[in-house]
């Protein structure tokens, strides 16, 4: 990897760090919004799905403006919302600010993806490593923004929470500008040569399908895991403050993440990955059905199994998605997948909060269990398609 990729590789493992990380402020702070403002769990089920469906909206756009700008412009474009949506929830003084605040940093979030993972894709040869790589820095993101926010939350305020994505955006912004260049030519891999594989239609429809299933139950259990950590874990470090407890527990099952991350990349460049991801996806069957009828030590090991399992995919369905896409139309691809999980998936906090308002929020692990079961059907379905093109 010469310097030119290692500096792009830098520049959007840190991107994708700050992604995920202001993406988990929010359900970290769930339960001190409720104190706070007196919200019911319903309605911030709804200001975080107005955040996560812009997450999606804009993906598609996105992915099609790629191959118009270019990935640098886009990053930029991506960094300078971010700072905007920041802003904006630091100064928020209520619910609806707060709204357009998700509403903003979710869109401009919703440009990140198909610029990053298509740069990668036209650049590295050994791709699966390299998602890992990528995926890990999301990953670290996913654990650092609870364990941040928290941490904030306690000992300062929740606004420092978004204060701090702010400023590493802003450093983003000046290393993207002058480091990376304007353009640079592609270079394919060798998914992008595989004529079966990239003009197969069904295959793809199929992975979208895995990919809906996978983001709805993501959406669901990372927004609504900060509050069940405070409410069922108060056997558990009883001198950690509730909200610092529930970043702080956050953080080991994303970190937990890292290391899936890490195996998938691995077994990704070694074995057939759709076979690969049909097989991650039942695993996490069993851990999110147990987090929803355990507590204390039990819930957080479950927790911290099914950070390992979930991220086993990433790095794997990323790879599997540039496989089913030429480099051409590959933007676009990954486009469309974020707009499926993000957007239709982001629907799900929106579904938990009226299933915790209603019923509990233990209730709303099992049903994300259950939802994948469309991901398990179409996963199998891809499986045999391959086998009959091979």
């Amino acid at each position: 990897m010469n310097k030119e990729n290692k500096v792009i590789l830098g520049v959007t493992a840190a991107s994708h760090l700050a992604v995920h990380a202001q993406m988990m402020a929010f359900p970290t702070l769930i339960l001190l919004f409720h104190r706070e403002f007196s919200l019911g769990m319903d309605t911030l089920g709804m200001m975080a799905t107005a955040g996560a469906f812009m997450c999606g909206l804009g993906a598609i756009p996105a992915g099609i403006l790629e191959g118009k700008l270019g990935g640098r412009a886009l990053l930029l474009i991506y960094q300078i919302g971010s700072v905007l949506g920041g802003l904006l929830l630091v100064f928020a003084d209520g619910p609806i600010q707060m709204t357009i605040g998700l509403g903003v940093l979710g869109l401009a979030s919703s440009i990140y993806h198909p610029a990053g993972l298509t740069i990668l894709s036209r650049r590295l040869t050994n791709l699966s490593k390299g998602m890992a790589i990528h995926g890990i820095a999301g990953s670290s993101g996913l654990a650092l923004g609870p364990l941040l926010a928290g941490a904030a939350a306690e000992y300062g305020s929740w606004r420092a929470s978004y204060l701090i994505w702010v400023i590493l955006q802003v450093i983003l912004i000046f290393v993207t500008y002058f480091l990376i260049k304007r353009r640079i030519d592609p270079i394919e891999t060798k998914y992008g040569t595989e004529k079966i594989k990239t003009k197969d239609k069904p295959s793809l429809v199929l992975y979208y399908v895995m990919a809906t299933a996978m983001g709805f139950s993501f959406g669901g259990f990372t927004t609504f895991m900060p509050t069940l950590f405070g409410s069922q874990t108060t056997g558990v470090f009883s001198l950690l403050p509730e909200t610092l407890k529930a970043g702080f527990f956050t953080t080991l099952v994303f970190a937990s993440g890292i290391i899936g991350q890490t195996i998938g990349g691995y077994v990704g460049d070694r074995y057939k990955r759709s076979f690969l991801l049909f097989w991650i996806i039942i695993l996490n069957f069993p851990f999110l059905i147990v987090m929803g009828y355990t507590s204390g030590w039990a819930l957080l090991y479950s927790s911290m199994m099914l950070g390992v399992v979930y991220f086993l995919n990433q790095p794997v369905s990323n790879a599997l998605l540039a496989e089913l896409t030429p480099s051409s139309h590959r933007g676009l691809g990954y486009g469309i997948s974020f707009f499926l999980s993000f957007g239709i998936g982001g629907l799900a906090p929106a579904i938990g909060g009226w299933i915790t308002t209603n019923y509990s929020v233990e209730m709303v692990f099992p049903l994300m269990a259950f939802s994948l079961i469309p991901a398990v059907i179409a996963g199998w379905f891809l499986i045999q398609r391959q086998n009959q093109t091979a």
